[in-house]
């Protein structure tokens, strides 16, 4: 084998046959010692680092880490994305949450398409975009960023995002692991046993990393008494020896890891975005036998042996930074915001339904988010788009006689509620009730941060922040803290009671009143539910929020999208959940399946969301080879519009003891009055259980009931009992 001393030369040992493995090792052994630390973290200052962060870097610059000019190796050059590209001005999508409201796989791979070449345009090669914890707690203050309740559904949905942005850039899924609170994610030791810790919140990670993503983000929190930045069990253990992922582990931003050695050695291979924890005590970590040079290397091989694997990828030309923003992105946007808008309640007034709206009809728009842009968290998942557009301006897109009010005084919202045909309340959330938590934590972890730092380090950083391109900063973020905003957990799950009383004043003025909801997840609407006819989420929607919603409320486009979680009735209704816990434990039930053993009827099930015209699905069949279960059948649509249906397969498995599972779903287009097929295929092993004892799955055995369904616990729904490993009984 030919010589590896610049990164151009590994990729021409690729090129002659040499795996990526091979010529990542060979290029490593021609490191000097410094190059391979320098390889460990990120290669901005801490103290410089912070200053530039508080400066909106964040929305600036791509976070660079492993960079090594004298080898032209480009290391990693990382961009936030769940939305969106978060540095420049990029087009911002609807949150991740709405998206998994629209149950829509290939939406989803081309909002990942979308996001990625945006990502390059503005000089990404990896993006945090992937972010798939579970929503174990509605009030999870990051709700939003992730995809729903359901392991399945979660895993499937960032499976699509990742094909999408690996077209582009190399995507990094997160947070590893059992991280759903956030005030407390900082100090929080989450207590889970191996069969809850695989079989609920480990799946979905499992599924992303099958899918070939590149890199992997530890969570701040603990796991089991182990901080997960240096946990061997999940970092190394479970990710790479259970599982055999390829790639690279990054550190949560700057609190990430505690101790260099033992992060190290457990499998975290970069300690992101500063040099920070590793930099001041790596090297007596070594000296002093915690780690070898041999756990150097092997990290700094993951690093470059994953570049080259992505390397046809991240060779490719990159888009003109023209593509931030363009139309054909923004029509995505539009249409993943109108798909999005759920559908909770159409109740008819005078024996007709108040939805659709009719645009020759006066409309009256309530509320203070009716004209305001509340696209979600302020914190890392932001993204500075400058062209944002209202309810209010969609609506006046395509309504003639719009009249608005921004619901400050009661007895003025009522008249001009009733001066209408059709009264519109936008109420709900924004950055300031839920989000990412930047507030107070424990002072003891400031003992981690160097005290300066180096000068030299310094100096270069400051060489890459004056070739900056300049990003415009949007006026509606004129007024929020620097750096992020607070954020945090929700103290409640109901709406503010100015809120409420605003829908009471409107729907007493106005008995054809419609109701729509700004949130990240579940908003309990018990108190008010009946006062009104027509309940509609439209959740954080993106740049397009407004004509998007728009699409659906004048029945351009009929409401298709189903819930990615359960609604309780009451907050009682759900598992406990201590947003200033130390430690807590999660077990194997929440969401649609304790709802279901607990025998609690939810306010609006899992799966469930209405339409514009009424789906019947027949014919159903299901049988299974050895291998696989196939579930076939035909969805009807009995009504007057075209429209589509969400078929949802689930099993119970003969374990009482364990929960039942969503194994599979189709997202079915069905004209008006006619009838589509649909095939859904579950592979046998999506019903393993965990074997705890062996650290081993065990292949499902025994009666089995499939249920093929509309949403969870639907009365019409087709049951079956199987053994998977036969034919149906």
């Amino acid at each position: 084998m030919n010589p590896t001393h610049t990164f151009d030369d590994a990729r021409r040992a690729v090129e002659r046959g040499a795996s990526v493995d091979e010529a990542a090792k060979g290029l490593v052994a021609n490191l000097s010692e410094h190059e391979r630390l320098w390889c460990l973290d990120g290669d901005a200052p801490t103290w410089a680092g912070l200053k530039f962060l508080n400066d909106d870097g964040y929305h600036k610059s791509v976070f660079v880490g492993a960079e090594l000019d004298r080898i032209g190796f480009p290391g990693i050059r990382f961009s936030d994305g769940p939305r969106g590209a978060v540095v420049g001005n990029a087009t911002a999508f609807p949150v991740p949450m709405a998206r998994g409201a629209t149950w829509d796989l290939d939406l989803e791979e081309r909002i990942g398409d979308a996001i990625g070449r945006e990502l390059r345009a503005i000089g990404a090669n990896l993006t945090g975009a992937v972010c798939i914890n579970l929503l174990r707690h509605p009030a999870w203050g990051r709700a939003q960023e992730t995809y729903g309740e359901d392991p399945y559904h979660v895993g499937e949905f960032g499976a699509a995002l990742t094909r999408g942005l690996q077209r582009h850039v190399m995507a990094c899924v997160k947070h590893f692991a059992c991280n759903s609170m956030e005030n407390a994610r900082f100090s929080v030791d989450i207590q889970v046993d191996d069969t809850a810790l695989h079989e609920v919140y480990l799946p979905h990670f499992r599924r992303v990393v099958d899918e070939g993503v590149a890199s992997v983000m530890s969570a701040y929190n603990s796991v089991n008494g182990e901080w997960c930045g240096q946990s061997h069990e999940l970092l190394t253990d479970v990710l790479r020896g259970e599982w055999g992922f390829e790639g690279f582990v990054i550190s949560d931003w700057i609190l990430g890891l505690r101790d260099a050695g033992a992060s190290l050695a457990a499998g975290l291979d970069i300690e992101m975005p500063y040099r920070m924890v590793r930099q001041q005590h790596l090297p007596a970590a070594i000296e002093r036998g915690e780690v070898t040079w041999a756990d150097v290397d092997r990290s700094v091989e993951r690093v470059i042996a994953t570049l080259l694997r992505f390397d046809r990828v991240l060779s490719a030309p990159s888009p003109s930074i023209d593509v931030l923003g363009t139309p054909e992105h923004r029509t995505l946007a539009r249409e993943a915001a109108a798909r999005s808008v759920l559908l909770l309640r159409n109740e008819p007034v005078d024996g007709s339904s108040v939805l659709p709206l009719d645009p020759a009809h006066r409309v009256a728009v309530i509320g203070r988010l009716a004209d305001t842009v509340n696209i979600g968290d302020g914190g890392s998942s932001d993204v500075w788009d400058l062209s944002c557009r209202t309810v209010l301006a969609g609506l006046r897109d395509a309504i003639a006689n719009v009249a608005h009010d921004d619901g400050t005084d009661l007895g003025r919202a009522a008249a001009t509620a009733g001066a209408a045909d059709v009264a519109l309340v936008v109420v709900g959330y924004t950055y300031v009730d839920e989000g990412e938590y930047i507030g107070e934590t424990d002072p003891s972890l400031m003992s981690l941060f160097p005290p300066g730092d180096e000068a030299d380090v310094v100096d270069q950083f400051r060489g890459t922040l004056e070739a900056l391109r300049h990003t415009t900063k949007p006026e509606r973020t004129s007024d929020r803290p620097r750096m992020f905003s607070r954020g945090g957990d929700r103290s409640s799950l109901r709406l503010p009671p100015a809120d409420v009383a605003l829908i009471r004043a409107v729907a007493a003025a106005n008995p054809r009143t419609v109701v729509v909801i700004q949130a990240g997840s579940a908003v309990i609407t018990t108190e008010w539910v009946d006062d009104v006819p027509a309940i509609a989420q439209a959740w954080y929607g993106g740049a397009e929020a407004g004509p998007g919603l728009t699409d659906v409320l004048v029945g351009t486009v009929n409401p298709s999208a189903r819930l990615p979680f359960t609604v309780p009735v009451d907050e009682a209704d759900l598992p406990a959940f201590d947003r200033n816990a130390t430690t807590f434990t999660y077990d194997r039930w929440h969401g649609w399946w304790r709802a279901t053993r607990e025998e609690i009827t939810p306010a609006y099930p899992f799966g469930f969301g209405l339409s514009y015209t009424t789906f019947a699905v027949r014919d159903v069949a299901v049988s299974a080879d050895g291998s696989q279960i196939v579930a076939r059948g035909t969805v009807r649509n009995t009504g007057a519009r075209d429209g589509a249906d969400v078929v949802q397969v689930y099993a119970e498995l003969p374990d009482a003891d364990a929960p039942a599972r969503l194994v599979g779903f189709a997202r079915v287009d069905v004209a008006a009055g006619a009838e589509a097929p649909f095939e859904i295929i579950v592979p046998v092993d999506r019903l393993a259980t965990r074997d705890s004892a062996r650290r081993a799955w065990r292949p499902p055995t025994g009666q089995h009931t499939i249920t093929v369904a509309r949403f969870a616990g639907d009365p019409a729904a087709t049951t079956i009992q199987l053994d998977p490993r036969n034919t149906a009984s």
